[in-house]
């Protein structure tokens, strides 16, 4: 509708003024790299499957650009990822202030007050992600508070499989059961191997946001 109007309004106001027509030139449009070929406005989309609504998406703004190298889309204006149980209680959720996913290469990137909580009861706050889908690894190198039913740790490099449920911690301080400590099932606790995770912290280099 704006598209329509401008033109319009352009006309009368050439109408209604001065006889003599003038020559008005705009500054050229963005490059076509920068353009994106979707961009959606107030998103909050229910996805089913199998016939049962599982996920919710909420997002200010949903842009989709496959002309940027790598392809990706992008929310940032923040974004909200709701799954749902079949009683549509809410299971689990991820939530920050800005993502970026590479559909190509299947990889989030997270940032600003990311949380996430996990269907096992896991929380999860930091202020940066990143989920490699391919390798099933998520990571971060920035400060990250993890709290489980039976465990809380705080670190400063986080590093786990993407279900949160076994996972590194470095440079941490913590509190746990008691017993919890050096039980093989249980995640390793960096506080065990602090002085290796300095020498050979194992964490994958943070990729720069790509713009």
């Amino acid at each position: 509708m704006k598209r329509l109007l401008i033109p319009i309004v352009a006309l009368l106001i050439a109408t209604i003024s001065c006889k003599e027509a003038k020559e008005h030139t705009a500054p050229a449009i963005l490059e076509r790299d920068s353009v994106p070929i979707m961009t959606t406005y107030g998103v909050n989309t229910l996805i089913s499957d199998s016939g049962v609504i599982k996920y919710r998406i909420v997002a200010e703004r949903w842009e989709i650009n496959t002309v940027k190298q790598p392809s990706r889309w992008s929310f940032e204006k923040g974004v909200l990822l709701t799954q749902f149980d079949q009683t549509m209680h809410v299971q689990s959720y991820i939530q920050c202030d800005t993502a970026y996913y590479y559909d190509q290469e299947r990889r989030w990137e997270l940032h600003g007050r990311v949380r996430i909580l996990t269907k096992q009861g896991t929380s999860f706050s930091s202020e940066e992600l990143y989920w490699d889908e391919g390798k099933h690894e998520i990571w971060s190198n920035r400060y990250s508070h993890l709290k489980t039913p039976d465990r809380e740790l705080q670190g400063n490099r986080f590093r786990s499989n993407e279900n949160m449920t076994r996972y590194d911690v470095t440079y941490t301080k913590g509190s746990f059961e008691r017993g919890d400590i050096g039980l093989g099932e249980n995640p390793k606790d960096s506080m065990r191997n602090a002085q290796k995770a300095q020498n050979n912290p194992g964490t994958p280099s943070t990729p720069k946001p790509q713009k």
